[in-house]
């Protein structure tokens, strides 16, 4: 038996020199089998391969091609490549954080009802370009911070190579070409906010965002936000002169005039910019944690906001600016604001007004726990958990806000959006 044995180690030993060059034992030469441990955030433990490299299957653990994924025909059913776009497009919905999406169309809205206006054609030109500046800000983000990201959070896409920064860039570029441009549609004052707001995020991102004035820009630029829905619809069409006389579109046609028909807006941007600037506040610490005081402060703050939409009247008159005698649609915001007045808290057997205080519970409910939480403990996870939950807590202010401005209905559909943006929060973090 032994000389069997050794005449079969002489064979191998005479036949391994032959063998093609490229893989032994299923590893390239030269190189030491390497294990791959799977994150469904960056694709492979936060150092992902180039998109134009995709690495091993994720069977494939100890680095050894499984069946289909090595050169041949792929198994029926199966082909090559298959996962990289499906990858390609969760990178880019991380880079975007597609999840906090469902915070933006509320502001148009809110802007839109506190104008005393249903929501129009200007309306969804607002939240068209919102939409697009938000995610211009989103992608400018992660390409400012690329350097540091690499070292806090490589398993961001630009860092873990999934996303080039030149694409990144091109992208915020791009979105905000596309956000002026829908604002122009909606006339000429639109786009002057439009303009002011896309400044501010690109500010914020490139200087202010690591300066003491971040948080006051970022606040800024959600308070422009709201008062861009409030000037496009404010300045999309005016009731039409008598019977049968066709509206007129684009007036008032100037920045004097727009900012008069949207001076009532001004509270409810100055109420979500105060949200913002406390999220922006926290959102500081949420790489490494550490801070007691910023959750603490910005608890009390969300508190006196909701005491505040409780409190404010938001009574539309006749004459006052952006609502006339002829306008039906205004007519009846007054007769529900007058209704939400009655009483320190309004009246609670009015169902709109139960409905502006389910809102504004809401709005508490998930906004104030985490930041408790973080505060109690304020470790990194916990710090973006509040992060996390102050971004949505967004969506039932602003529905609170079209509330308590006479406009239930528009409240219950921005309201709407909670579920979809809870659920999406669940596979793509909104921080």
């Amino acid at each position: 038996m032994r000389w069997r044995r050794s005449a079969l180690t002489a064979l191998l030993a005479a036949a391994l020199p032959v063998l093609p060059d490229g893989r032994r034992n299923g590893f390239a030469h030269g190189v030491a089998p390497t294990a791959v441990t799977d994150d469904s955030l960056s694709g492979a433990g936060g150092t992902a391969p180039a998109p134009d490299r995709p690495g091993p299957h994720p069977a494939d653990r100890n680095g050894e091609r499984a069946a289909g994924f090595g050169p041949g025909p792929a198994p029926a059913g199966r082909r090559a490549g298959r996962g990289a776009p499906r990858a390609r497009l969760r990178a880019w919905a991380e880079l975007l954080r597609v999840s906090a999406l469902f915070s933006v169309p509320g502001d148009a809205l809110a802007g839109a009802a506190a104008v005393g206006r249903g929501p129009g054609r200007g309306t969804a030109l607002a939240m068209g370009a919102s939409l697009c500046l938000y995610e211009a800000g989103m992608a400018l983000n992660d390409w400012a911070d690329r350097e540091e990201d690499a070292v806090d959070r490589p398993h961001r896409p630009i860092p873990s190579g999934r996303v080039s920064p030149a694409a990144a860039l091109g992208a915020a570029g791009i979105l905000t070409a596309a956000g002026l441009a829908l604002a122009a549609r909606a006339g000429r004052p639109a786009l002057t906010v439009a303009t002011g707001l896309a400044a501010t995020v690109w500010a914020y991102d490139l200087h202010l965002k690591h300066t003491k004035a971040g948080p006051a820009a970022m606040a800024a630029a959600r308070s422009l936000d709201l008062l861009l829905g409030a000037t496009a619809t404010a300045t999309a069409s005016t009731p039409p002169a008598g019977p049968g006389a066709p509206a007129r579109r684009g007036r008032p046609d100037n920045v004097a005039g727009a900012a008069t028909a949207c001076a009532p807006a001004l509270p409810a941007a100055l109420m979500l910019g105060a949200h913002t600037y406390g999220v922006t506040a926290v959102s500081r610490h949420e790489a490494q944690g550490g801070s007691t005081g910023a959750p603490l402060a910005v608890l009390a703050t969300t508190t006196a906001l909701a005491a505040a939409v409780l409190r404010e009247s938001r009574e539309r008159t006749p004459g006052r600016p952006g609502a006339t005698g002829a306008d039906a649609h205004v007519r009846a915001h007054a007769a529900v604001a007058r209704r939400l007045d009655a009483g320190p808290l309004g009246n609670v057997a009015d169902p709109v007004r139960l409905l502006a205080v389910a809102f504004t519970a809401a709005y508490l409910r998930t906004a104030g726990p985490p930041l408790l939480h973080a505060a109690l403990n304020p470790s990194a996870p916990l710090t973006q958990r509040a992060v996390g939950g102050g971004i949505r807590a967004m969506i039932p202010l602003q529905a609170a806000l079209a509330a308590r401005a006479g406009a239930p209905v528009t409240g219950a559909a921005v309201m709407g959006l909670v579920p979809l943006a809870r659920a999406l929060s669940r596979k793509v973090s909104p921080t």
